[in-house]
């Protein structure tokens, strides 16, 4: 398996002193966040897309091209790559480009996105949400494994003759995740494909969840993939950790309450009951992110969104060196327990080439 985190890139004012970092500052935290997850020992670091305040996460192929030249091995991600504004000939191109930059370390996940005005933004309408997701993505998906592209579609001027480059790296293109909170369509998509299926699973009830993963693995071994315990599935989650469970719970819940997705809504009690959020100890984590497999099946690839609602950075790096020094060795440990010898690793550019080969 696969562990690592997310950022969604907020910049929001911390409630317990009332400061706001600049937009500077939390570009440059997120780096540092960056370098810290390679340095405490995990996989994956993956930053959403954004285009509106409070975020500032708007060029995720700059980020990781930085990122990239400042480490070795941490795999670099997407959480949210917008298949539905973005044009598909640049989604190639620039993800190629960062793919060779990286020696490989790069995937990506497909999504729509939260932000309904994203669309008349670039020129496109909301209630065509889904069809753009599924007609752009076939095109990226062709653009990566053709060396000459003929199109036409219903949503971008047609290509003739098209080379996208620069090529994918030893002709492998990079991974994809699909990523989805609510779309059945989307999780049909990554199962016809072949693709991940990542289950955002920070914001819903777990059964909401394992209706779509369940179905994915169903299509995912429809179409000839695999069996359905073959399939590649990842999950989020989102934790604070201190030694002690109520401290963790009394120095979070300002953050919570005024979190710019969920605060001033259900209380954290609430909301620990209802959905995968963990604010307790190390060993509190633990045994809620084991209790995943029992939901979901052996899966591939876990994140965990630690920085956010205000955060100050030196509070995120003590997260990150308790996730990587007391929880991820366990849950490495604990996860590969009874895993079945047909489930598959998460796929790497390694093991991709190798399955080419």
């Amino acid at each position: 398996m696969q562990f690592g985190i997310f950022t969604v890139s907020d910049v929001t004012t911390d409630p317990t002193t009332g400061r706001t970092p600049t937009e500077a500052e939390r570009i440059k935290a997120m780096v540092t966040i960056a370098l810290k997850a390679e340095e405490v020992g995990l996989d994956v670091f993956a930053t959403g897309e954004h285009h509106n305040p409070p975020f500032v996460a708007s060029s995720p192929t700059t980020m990781l091209g930085y990122i990239a030249a400042r480490t070795e091995r941490l795999i670099l991600s997407t959480s949210t790559t917008l298949i539905t504004t973005n044009d598909p000939v640049k989604i190639a191109e620039d993800f190629a480009m960062l793919q060779h930059l990286a020696d490989g370390r790069v995937d990506l996940m497909m999504g729509r996105g939260n932000t309904g005005p994203v669309y008349p933004w670039f020129g496109k309408d909301i209630r065509d949400g889904i069809p753009l997701a599924i007609e752009n993505y076939a095109l990226l998906h062709r653009l990566w494994r053709e060396p000459v592209v003929d199109w036409e579609g219903r949503f971008r001027t047609p290509l003739q003759g098209y080379t996208s480059t620069p090529a994918p790296l030893d002709g492998v293109p990079p991974f994809v995740w699909h990523g989805s909170i609510r779309s059945p369509e989307i999780a049909e998509q990554a199962a016809y494909y072949g693709d991940g299926f990542f289950a955002n699973n920070i914001f819903w009830p777990k059964e909401h969840y394992q209706q779509l993963i369940s179905l994915y693995r169903r299509r995912y071994a429809h179409y000839g993939h695999g069996l359905p315990e073959q399939a590649i599935v990842g999950l989020g989650g989102q934790v604070f950790m201190r030694r002690n469970s109520q401290d963790a719970i009394r120095e979070f819940r300002p953050y919570f309450d005024n979190a710019p997705v969920y605060g001033h809504g259900p209380s954290l009690e609430e909301f620990m009951a209802e959905t995968p959020l963990t604010v307790g100890s190390p060993d509190q984590v633990i045994e809620r992110t084991l209790k995943f497999r029992e939901y979901f099946g052996d899966y591939q690839r876990q994140l965990f969104l630690m920085d956010h609602a205000g955060l100050p950075l030196k509070t995120v790096l003590e997260q990150l060196d308790i996730l990587g020094e007391e929880v991820v060795p366990v849950l490495r440990k604990e996860f590969a327990i009874g895993r079945p010898a047909n489930v598959p690793d998460a796929p790497t550019h390694q093991s991709l080439l190798a399955q080419k080969g």
